[in-house]
């Protein structure tokens, strides 16, 4: 799984980044063979206004499906980023699960 994470108006620290990085194969290992690429992009939305202006924003590219789009804003750019990744491997094994669910369906000789 490629993973390309950039921070926006910002400094990409070591510890966000392995932060960011640990996250991701936590959440996405169990798609991991559906998984082309993952493009993690934070920003700091209000720059110096303060407030819940931390964003993270996923997209996961995937073999044969559409992309998956995942997007969280917070006070705490970590927290963004840990509810971010797990929206996205939620929403990555439903999408999976229908396509196979699909598949089973128009050819009864498919077994999983």
């Amino acid at each position: 799984m490629q993973i390309d994470i950039e921070a926006r108006d910002f400094p990409l620290t070591q510890a966000l980044r392995s932060h960011a990085e640990r996250r991701l194969r936590s959440a996405l290992t169990c798609c991991g063979e559906h998984i082309r690429r993952v493009a993690m992009r934070l920003s700091d939305v209000n720059d110096p206004r303060g407030g819940a202006d931390k964003r993270c924003r996923l997209q996961v590219v995937l073999a044969g499906l559409p992309d998956v789009v995942v997007e969280d804003t917070q006070a705490d750019l970590y927290v963004a980023i840990d509810r971010a990744t797990d929206r996205a491997g939620r929403t990555l094994v439903r999408k999976i699960d229908r396509r196979q669910a699909l598949l089973r369906r128009n050819d009864p000789l498919i077994l999983d």
